[in-house]
């Protein structure tokens, strides 16, 4: 596909301010050691000129990706994927409200497309302002209770935004609440990669009745909605294409979500005519995704470092870690960023977690402490990562942490 104008408008006056303007900001907050300052930096843009995102984004073909769990993995292989096309420009670090994708567009002025992580909340006028291309919904799920809408009035809020949408929607043909948001749209591809968590999508979100799930399909007996066709789908370690050409996965990131999150990736490469094999290829470079997955040396011991934020995020990740008896670091904070909000712990079976040495750490230690007492596991609570580390037993550690708690432990051990 074409860009959206061969020779785009060149920004104006205030736009080029605002550009400016927010740089400094960034810097100023890099200098002060606040972190990346992309922010405050897109806050400061975005006060000088509302338009800027917009404008930003005329002469980009964009991606926009969004979901409860996997949208920073997805958005990584996607952007991997398109380089094999031309100069990409992305959010590679997460912060996927309008400030932090709009200073992510003010340094892409050379690239033919932009890969944009956006937060579920801000997809609809996210998705208006930068007449997106092609749309990836992977799937919803309960998160941060105390913040986002119960998830069948963000499927809704999604479908109303994305309703008549020129944008390809790639989504998730087996996440019934995904079905619901994207039918709206005249032009979805539909993408079987499976639903581990089901527990937010048992009721029908057309009319509220029992969804039926026999094997892989899923249907309401009551008004009749149902599981779309795919023309893409997971099989294994393959992408199935729209043609039945199997296409092998190979990946550096661990487990079964990173396939689907690859095979989610293909279809959206082919919306730009990336070809499967090429797109697949390039995805292997991908180690890791702003810390996740690393596997870093403290204290002498090897950690590898995993983000789960919520009851679907957790249920993928005890998949993935080292069997028994391998020691196991949880730790869950309640900031902001998080959702104050803890008792999602109640969804999770830590139940799983039976037979591995567990350490306990972060600012709600203890509320997790109460939820595992119950589950039944043996674990013990420290006060910091330090004393945690020295406690476990030998073998690499899995270190599992919600957002904010994840963010902690990479400053500690230097990553």
């Amino acid at each position: 596909m074409a860009g959206n104008a061969a020779n785009p408008e060149p920004l104006s006056a205030r736009a080029k301010l605002a550009v400016t303007a927010g740089k400094a900001a960034a810097a100023v907050s890099r200098a002060a050691g606040r972190g990346s300052g992309s922010v405050i930096g897109g806050r400061v843009a975005l006060r000088l000129d509302p338009d800027l995102l917009g404008q930003l984004a005329q002469h980009l073909d964009v991606v926009l990706v969004s979901a409860t769990n996997g949208k920073t993995t997805t958005t990584r292989l996607i952007a991997e994927a398109l380089r094999a096309a031309g100069p990409v420009v992305s959010n590679a670090l997460g912060a996927n409200m309008p400030a932090g994708i709009t200073s992510a567009l003010a340094g892409g002025s050379e690239s033919k497309y932009a890969v944009i992580e956006v937060d579920e909340k801000y997809l609809a006028g996210v998705a208006r302002d930068t007449s997106p291309k092609a749309i990836a919904l992977l799937n919803l799920s309960r998160d941060q209770l105390d913040r986002a809408a119960e998830t069948r009035m963000l499927a809704e809020k999604w479908r109303e935004g994305l309703n008549g949408s020129k944008a390809v929607i790639i989504a998730n043909a087996d996440d019934p609440l995904i079905v619901w948001a994207a039918s709206s749209s005249p032009n979805v591809v539909w993408v079987a990669v499976g639903q581990e968590w089901k527990d937010d999508a048992w009721s029908c979100p057309a009319c509220g009745g029992v969804l039926q799930r026999p094997g892989d399909d899923w249907f309401c007996g009551e008004c009749g909605f149902r599981r779309p066709a795919p023309s893409w789908a997971l099989n294994g370690d393959h992408v199935l294409d729209p043609h039945g050409s199997a296409w092998p996965i190979r990946l550096q990131l661990p487990g079964r979500a990173n396939k689907a999150n690859a095979a989610t990736s293909a279809a959206v490469a082919a919306v730009f005519g990336v070809p499967p094999q090429v797109a697949l290829e390039r995805m292997y470079q991908v180690q890791a995704v702003a810390g996740r997955y690393d596997v870093v040396t403290f204290q002498g011991r090897e950690l590898r470092l995993l983000l789960a934020k919520n009851p679907a995020g957790w249920l993928e990740t005890f998949s993935l870690i080292d069997q028994p008896p391998a020691p196991v670091i949880l730790s869950v904070n309640a900031r902001g960023a998080d959702g104050t909000d803890t008792s999602w712990l109640w969804d999770v079976d830590y139940g799983r977690l039976a037979g591995h040495p567990i350490m306990v750490i972060g600012d709600r230690k203890l509320d997790l402490a109460v939820r595992l007492e119950v589950a039944g596991v043996d674990f013990r609570v420290c006060e910091t990562l330090d004393e945690a580390v020295t406690l476990a037993p030998p073998g690499q550690i899995e270190l599992i942490a919600n957002y904010t708690a994840f963010q902690d432990v990479r400053r500690r051990v230097g990553n």
